[in-house]
Formats: structure tokens, C-alpha cells, sequence
């Protein structure tokens, strides 16, 4: 086998996009990524390469100018990517959550409007859920939008905004109450949600009246693409730039767009595990202890095993989750299981070939030691691993419900 998660099954254009990926990544991000990371420097040149690619309009349909491949083409797509540096793939993920909202939740006018600039790359896309004081506990917004006439004015504060500042359509998800009494407000809170399509100038500071970006969260890990806060303080939306021109159904559209994150971070991890496999076979054929490599021990042996086995599932899930939500049929089950599986194992496969490593793992200049500190963000985005077992035990008590 001459490498690891192979998909059966793909077409000839499918196989020849995710050649031209992993051609790019090989020869264009990877080796820049680790320099451009340290220094947390936003990847211009990179993210000029993937719009020339055609990449930010990959799952957009043909009719807008997109290329109208299907999601399980987009996570491998981003499996490539992370492989080569996670922070790119984070880049284009949320330009396709909202893009794949607004395909599928749109107004025909926001479609015409919106997707054609998205699929050519000139509106990248971000979505803002996340709050200070919450964050899966989505049904716990208090970000607020009131009507005013053919307005709606906004106030609250977002947080984890992937993108906040480079992109320039943020979707954004507030309570609206429109249509509640306030009783029934409480009740249902999924109900009084709304969906925003707020555009906004690139850049931080004040990017639109009543809109402010501060600057960059300083992070751990996951550098190079921005992540940021959003303050709306009397922001005035067109009711027109409501998600499918009805309020209320904000919660509904924001978990359709997760459950594509949920496959794309799994996606992520298995790219990330991949090349930490990558990195650890290298050095182990490389390094010699006792006079002969470290491969040549069986305990490295063991661990390299148990690695490239990782990988393999990991990356069968995902495909399983994306081919479940590309036939049309729910797949919140899948995709549950896909990102916490994946990310689970990312962790795992990358602190094993930080381990072969050794001291050398802790230094700056071994690309490990910057997947060590990436790899954490996947047990966290688009969901926790508590919060994905959570989904996943309800759908099982769904499926499997006793009859007594």
C-alpha cells in the first residue's frame, strides 16, 4: 500500500481535483506552513493559489459560476489541505458553511446576489453562533435583533468568529422574538432564532456602522487564519437580508450548516493525523538508537501500527458521514460520530509521532511540534466531544427504541 486512506469508489474529475490539491499542498503549503505559522502571518499567497483553483466555489452549484462537486469531494479536498496546514483548511470551511446555507436556505435574490462572488472567492464567507458567555449552549444567545420598519437593528457580542476579519459576509445567528409572546419565547428558544447575512468591509475595527472587529484572539495553535470577536451595537440589516426571508428559523438553518463543519473537521483531523503518520515513519526509518533506526524496535513498530490503523478509520468515517449527507438523508448521526472519532484519534496519532520524536518533537523546528499545538482546536470545533456524544446517544435511543 503505498499510502494511507485511500477512497474507492471516486470518479475520474474527482480523482483529478484531489491530485491538483495534493500537488499544491505538497509544493506550495507545506513548505511555507510552519514559518508562516510562527509568525502568525495570514497565508495571502496560499489563499490567492486556492481561488485560482477554483476552490471556493467547489460545492457551489454550476449555475453560479461554482464547480458543483459534492461534499464528500470538498472533505477530501480539506483532508489534503489540513495534511499540509490546518489553518488554510479552517480558511475555506466556514466560506462553505455559509455558502452551503445559502444554497440550501436561501432566498432565489440572496442566491443571485451571494453565490456567484463566493464561488469566484471575491465574498468569503464566515458564521458567528458562539457567544462570551456560552458556547454550546446555542438555545442561550442573547444577542438580540428588534424590527425597525424594513430594518432590523442588531446588538450583542459574538465570539470565535473563524475568518472575523477577512471575511466580508458574516452570517450570524441573534434572537428575534418576532411573532412570540414572551412566554412562548422562553419555551421554544430554537424558535426565536434568526439567521443575519451581514456584509462588512474586510479588515478590523469599525468594518460597517454599528459593526466592530477587534483584533485577532492570540491562540495556541491554529494560527495564521484570523480568529476574532464581532460587536454590534445599533447594526442596521434590510430585512431582505434575513436567510430565507423568514425569521425564526435561524437554529434549524445554523445546525444544517454544522452537520457539513462537523464532516469538515473531521476532515481536518484525518489530514492532520495523516501527516503526523508521515512525519513519524520518516524519523523513525531515520533516527538510530542502539545501532539500528528506531522503526527496527518493535515498540516503535507497535506504534506505528496502531497509528496508520487510526488514520484508516478515522478517514472511513468520514467518508461514510459525507456520502450519507451528499444522498440527501440526515446524517447528524454520522456526522457525530465522524468528527468525534476523527478528532479523538488526530490527538492520539500526533502525540504518538511527537513521542518518536523525542526531544527533538519539542523543538520549533520539526514540524510535529506545530501539529502537537494544532490538533487540540478539533476537540473543540464544531462541537466538543461531550457534545457530539450527546447527539449520538439520542439518535441511537431514536433508532433502537425499546418496545415494551
Amino acid at each position: 500500500m503505498a499510502r494511507l486512506a485511500q477512497t474507492a469508489g471516486l470518479t475520474d474529475v474527482q480523482q483529478e481535483i484531489l491530485k491538483t490539491v495534493r500537488d499544491f499542498v505538497d509544493k506550495e503549503i507545506i513548505p511555507v506552513a510552519t514559518g508562516l505559522e510562527h509568525r502568525d502571518e495570514y497565508p495571502q499567497q496560499i489563499v490567492d493559489g486556492l481561488k485560482e483553483l477554483g476552490l471556493f466555489g467547489l460545492m457551489i452549484p454550476e449555475e453560479y459560476g461554482g464547480l458543483g462537486e459534492s461534499l464528500l469531494t470538498y472533505a477530501l479536498c480539506v483532508e489534503e489541505i489540513a495534511r499540509g496546514w490546518m489553518s488554510v483548511s479552517g480558511i475555506i470551511n466556514t466560506h462553505f458553511i455559509v455558502a452551503y446555507m445559502l444554497k440550501q436556505h436561501g432566498t432565489q435574490e440572496q442566491k443571485d446576489h451571494f453565490l456567484p462572488r463566493m464561488a469566484a472567492g471575491d465574498i468569503r464567507g464566515a458564521f458567528s453562533m458562539s457567544e462570551p458567555a456560552l458556547g454550546s449552549d446555542v438555545s442561550a444567545i442573547t444577542s438580540k435583533a428588534v424590527r425597525d420598519g424594513d430594518e432590523y437593528v442588531l446588538n450583542g457580542q459574538k465570539m470565535w468568529l473563524t475568518n472575523g476579519g477577512t471575511s466580508s459576509l458574516v452570517a450570524v445567528l441573534v434572537r428575534s422574538d418576532e411573532g412570540l409572546t414572551p412566554e412562548e419565547a422562553a419555551a421554544k428558544p430554537h424558535k426565536s432564532m434568526t439567521t443575519f447575512l451581514v456584509e462588512k468591509e474586510p479588515g478590523f475595527g469599525e468594518v460597517r456602522p454599528g459593526l466592530t472587529i477587534p483584533g485577532k484572539i492570540d491562540k495556541m495553535g491554529y494560527k495564521g487564519v484570523d480568529t476574532t470577536e464581532l460587536i454590534m451595537d445599533g447594526l442596521r440589516i434590510p430585512a431582505d437580508r434575513v436567510l430565507g426571508g423568514v425569521t425564526g428559523r435561524g437554529f434549524y438553518q445554523m445546525m444544517d450548516g454544522v452537520e457539513v463543519g462537523r464532516v469538515n473537521v473531521a476532515a481536518r483531523g484525518c489530514g492532520v493525523a495523516q501527516r503526523a503518520f508521515e512525519l513519524g515513519v520518516q524519523y523513525a526509518q531515520q533516527r538510530h538508537t542502539f545501532g539500528k533506526p528506531i522503526a527496527q524496535h518493535q515498540a516503535i513498530q507497535f506504534k506505528l501500527a496502531e497509528m496508520a490503523t487510526k488514520v484508516e478509520a478515522a478517514h472511513a468515517m468520514m467518508v461514510n458521514a459525507a456520502r450519507k449527507k451528499d444522498s440527501g438523508e440526515r446524517n447528524d448521526l454520522e456526522a457525530g460520530m465522524a468528527k468525534y472519532l476523527a478528532s479523538e484519534y488526530c490527538k492520539e496519532v500526533v502525540e504518538d509521532a511527537f513521542r518518536i520524536h523525542g526531544g527533538y518533537g519539542f523543538s520549533k523546528e520539526y514540524e510535529i511540534e506545530r501539529l502537537y499545538r494544532e490538533a487540540p482546536m478539533l476537540l473543540i470545533g464544531e462541537g466538543t466531544a461531550e457534545i457530539q456524544k450527546m447527539i449520538i446517544g439520542r439518535r441511537l435511543l431514536e433508532e433502537y427504541r425499546f418496545q415494551g
